[in-house]
């Protein structure tokens, strides 16, 4: 039994959609302060009190406190209390997860919590192997993830997440600060399964929202998604992760919901990619990070250097950097040879 805290101190680094989402969250219980790198763009956050360049027409609650100095950003956290129990979270995407780290490297930080979905692509290691080699193992570190659009959350609508860590006392302590309300945290020690399911399904919603703009119909996203978890669960088990994880809210959950939902980032990139429009043009107009784009050419590598068999995510990977039209890709999955289901 969880018992839920109050009034304790957070620091959500990262102003985005994602990290401005959970720090309006979390400012309904606890003493939240979220920081960003760009003080003009801070400034205009605290200004508006609405971050109206990545999640507008959400304002942020009274207690919420914004920030661009790292500094004071740690020591909210680092400074805390005795007593307190203070949780510091990062909410950058993967690519400026390392930058992030390198710049908490040796401060007195009290535990990492990251909320990023992909594989770093110039290493091909996931988020906490990330933290690991720059921070150690002496640091505390946990993955948030789950199926959670940043507009739902900040709204107050219901979700569930999932935080895996292999510290024991820090999953309870994320339980009991971030449970409560509309939001349902539950815990787990699979690391690898959790950031292996948050970081491929991003892939697969390329392809459903290919394969919807296409008009391939319902029954070809219910098998996509289907096969599309398949090729999860073969990259995650070869990881070392566990085959249940992937049945749970960061495997299928956060699967059906980025395949199916319209305010998929991913989803909207395949969309855009069944009307022939070329990738650099969809990244330009959608304004956002799409973790699917860099994650599916990490991926392709990382399951061929493995031998794991993910023809979803090859295809993703052809047409999004090898010129490969989404019509005559879909002609090639479907030529393939049938197969066992479940081998």
């Amino acid at each position: 039994m969880h018992e839920a805290q109050t009034n304790q101190p957070i620091t959500v680094l990262g102003a985005g959609a994602w990290g401005t989402a959970v720090a309006i969250a979390l400012a309904a219980r606890h003493d939240v302060l979220l920081w960003g790198r760009n003080p003009e763009q801070m400034a205009a956050i605290e200004a508006a009190r609405d971050n109206v360049t990545y999640l507008p027409g959400h304002p942020l609650p009274p207690a919420l406190r914004v920030t661009a100095d790292f500094g004071a950003a740690i020591a909210h956290v680092a400074d805390a209390a005795p007593g307190a129990t203070p949780l510091l979270i990062a909410a950058s995407p993967v690519a400026g997860l390392r930058p992030l780290l390198q710049q908490l490297k040796g401060r007195n930080i009290p535990n990492i919590v990251w909320l990023c979905k992909g594989f770093e692509y110039e290493t091909g290691l996931l988020p906490h192997q990330v933290v690991r080699e720059v921070l150690g193992d002496a640091i505390p570190g946990a993955a948030l993830s789950g199926p959670s659009f940043a507009q739902e959350v900040a709204r107050g609508l219901p979700c569930g997440l999932t935080v895996a860590s292999n510290s024991a006392e820090l999953r309870d302590r994320v339980v009991s600060l971030a449970h409560g309300g509309s939001v349902r945290v539950y815990a787990c020690d699979d690391m690898v399964g959790v950031e292996v399911g948050g970081a491929v399904k991003n892939i697969l919603a390329i392809a459903t929202g290919a394969a919807d703009g296409l008009g391939l119909g319902l029954n070809a996203r219910a098998a996509l998604i289907t096969r599309g978890l398949a090729e999860i669960t073969r990259l995650g088990t070869t990881l070392g992760a566990q085959a249940a994880t992937f049945m749970g809210l960061t495997g299928m959950g956060d699967l059906i919901l980025t395949c199916t939902g319209d305010l998929s980032r991913n989803r909207r990139v395949g969309l855009a990619l069944a009307q022939g429009k070329p990738l650099d043009q969809i990244v330009r107009e959608l304004g956002h990070v799409a973790e699917g784009v860099p994650c599916a050419k990490a991926v392709r590598e990382l399951a061929a250097k493995l031998g794991v068999d993910m023809p979803i995510t090859n295809a993703v990977a052809g047409v999004l950097f090898d010129g490969n039209s989404v019509q005559e890709t879909v002609d090639q999955l479907l030529a393939r040879d049938p197969r066992n289901e479940l081998a």
